[in-house]
């Protein structure tokens, strides 16, 4: 065994020369309200790279709610959904979820990685084709993998190359599959576009709304209400809990026929424990308040606006985007990570994100917003941002 961990130390020494290995670190205390977490070396930090866009994480709703379900069914469900695992507190929170967003039915997944991959393993095969924008999640592109079919990619956003790509082999492509907003980059998905084309060849189209729901459109229903688009223009919905919902899973929806279909041949559904009943109860609280208060969304997007602003006025570049997503582009590892000790420095938290989570020589800062900011932590961070960009960023 030394010989191989000699390797492992090896390949880990060039993670480390490339300034691409990552490291943990373990956040002591995170602030309910306020957006400042605390780490474990006591280093207090105005938290901008959570994905709790509507900062439901540290509501007292969804806290109770979690409390209550525990004190009835227990903190774990005990056996995979097929089992006995699947609690009164799953099946309200997929009627719910379904209502929600305009299906038939909707499944709870454990994770959206999950999801992903159930979906592509069950519709398509080997002997099959998959295309993916390029700049698809992780896990669309190996729920792509791991189903046996044949991986194509098209240029990101580009959705006439994948009408070209679809049409380069019609007989075997099967499933169409993209972000609704993308992760890295806060942009949209060319979903009209791209619907318009898995509808004219008959293929399933995936959109993956992690980032969307309850984030955008006028009811928090994601890009698909952003762009008008019901059921039968996106047949298939991915959504995670984790993010604007501020709990944890994932879920798919659509029609009655795909959800039963997924009940018997998805794999990461039917050989895994079910998510615990109390995560279900808060997420339904957080649903509701989704629902209720509009506020959230509409208090973020102003929010972004400001952000947008006293970041043109700091000189600061920003690409296009207009979701709580901000990338700052730095190019290299270096610059990111270099970046990232100088806000922690000044009290912020924003993480550098380096390849190959995105493509090289596109290291960045990914700032991520939240209706929890103040407008006095928005401008702070603009002005902080400038004044580091204008000095340079120190790489050693």
């Amino acid at each position: 065994m030394k010989r191989e961990a000699r390797a492992l130390e090896a390949a880990l020494a060039r993670l480390e020369a490339a300034q691409l290995r990552r490291a943990r670190v373990t956040v002591r205390e995170r602030a309910l309200t306020g957006r400042t977490l605390t780490l474990a070396d006591g280093r207090e930090l105005i938290d901008f790279s959570s994905n709790d866009y509507l900062g439901l994480a540290g509501h007292p709703a969804l806290a109770r709610a979690m409390a209550e379900s525990a004190a009835r069914a227990g903190a774990g469900s005990g056996a995979s959904h097929l089992i006995t695992g699947h609690g009164a507190e799953h099946a309200r929170l997929e009627e719910e979820l379904a209502a929600f967003t305009q299906r038939e039915r909707a499944l709870l997944f454990s994770t959206g990685y999950m999801a992903n991959l159930a979906v592509i393993s069950a519709l398509a095969g080997r002997g099959e084709r998959v295309v993916l924008d390029r700049l698809c999640h992780a896990s669309l592109i190996d729920g792509a993998r791991l189903s046996g079919a044949t991986l194509v990619r098209y240029a990101h956003a580009a959705a006439d190359e994948a009408a070209r790509l679809v049409d380069a082999d019609p007989e075997h492509t099967v499933l169409l599959a993209t972000d609704g907003v993308f992760s890295m980059d806060g942009d949209l998905a060319p979903l009209p576009e791209l619907s318009r084309c898995a509808r004219a060849r008959r293929l399933w189209l995936l959109v993956d709304d992690a980032h969307g729901l309850g984030v955008i459109g006028a009811n928090g229903g994601g890009v698909l209400e952003h762009f008008g688009l019901g059921s039968d223009a996106v047949p298939v919905l991915v959504g995670t809990l984790g993010k604007a919902f501020g709990s944890f899973g994932a879920f798919v929806a659509g029609s009655a026929a795909l959800i039963e279909f997924l009940i018997q041949k998805a794999r990461t559904y039917l050989y895994t424990t079910a998510l615990p009943q109390p995560v279900a109860a808060a997420t339904r609280a957080a649903l509701a308040l989704i629902r209720q208060e509009s506020g959230r969304r509409e208090r973020l997007v102003s929010l972004v606006t400001r952000f947008r602003a006293a970041a043109h006025a700091a000189g600061v570049p920003l690409g296009a985007s207009t979701t709580p997503i901000q990338p700052i582009l730095l190019g290299s590892p270096a610059a990111a990570l270099a970046a990232q000790r100088q806000l922690a420095a000044a009290g912020y938290w924003v993480v550098a994100i380096r390849p190959p989570t995105v493509p090289a020589g596109s290291a960045r800062l990914r700032i991520t917003l939240s209706a929890g900011h103040t407008e006095a932590q928005i401008d702070a961070l603009a002005a902080e941002l400038g004044a580091l960009l204008a000095r340079g960023v120190h790489e050693a």
